[in-house]
């Protein structure tokens, strides 16, 4: 005997609404975007909001991984396919130039805007662990270029992550400030001059 499903179905695509409310997080932050906003971008009501997705914090943080895993992959992918960390960072510096001033969707990195005025613990915690992540995966590869010999023996992992952090969520806020493409790569470039001489 087959049971029926309580209840109706839902009446919304699911990977559309989390990607409505992925772009409203990603212009307004955090914060600033309501229950109200989300519910009007998604095109649903409160109570399915909450059905399907829980509160705005549990919301916020399926999009942080779904961002994570598409917007944000391309620092990961870098890192995996370049074989040293100058040319991980290098290249993860250019793309962020187009991809934070890309205009199909809102400018600069979600992790970093979406904390500005942010003031719920849990959430600010959540992106400041992503980004210090991403800062500890640059130092794990420059690390590794330095005892390869890659780098010079001199060279200051920790400070040199560090640097190529800043630089990339300072792109972040510039692109928010109308910075071009253009001029994100011409800062990517003059970043990467900062990098110590390589072995070869």
């Amino acid at each position: 005997m087959t049971t029926k499903q309580r209840g109706r179905p839902r009446s919304f695509d699911r990977p559309t609404a989390l990607e409505q409310a992925t772009m409203a997080f990603w212009e307004h932050g955090y914060e600033t975007t309501s229950v109200s906003d989300l519910t009007r971008v998604m095109g649903i009501s409160a109570p399915s909001l909450y059905a399907a997705f829980g509160d705005k914090k549990t919301l916020f943080e399926e999009v942080v991984e779904g961002y994570a895993g598409s917007y944000g992959a391309f620092g990961g992918r870098a890192l995996a396919e370049e074989p040293t960390a100058r040319g991980a960072i290098g290249r993860m510096l250019r793309e962020a130039a187009g991809l934070y001033t890309d205009p199909a969707h809102p400018r600069g990195c979600l992790m970093i805007s979406a904390a500005v005025n942010c003031s719920t613990p849990e959430v600010e915690r959540l992106l400041r662990d992503r980004r210090n992540g991403n800062i500890a995966r640059f130092e794990k590869r420059i690390r590794q270029d330095v005892d390869s010999g890659e780098l010079p023996p001199g060279t200051d992992p920790a400070a040199l992550a560090r640097f190529s952090g800043a630089v990339l969520q300072g792109m972040s806020q510039q692109a928010r400030d109308g910075a071009t493409a253009e001029e994100l790569e011409a800062l990517a470039e003059l970043a990467m001059r900062a990098w110590p001489a390589s072995r070869a």
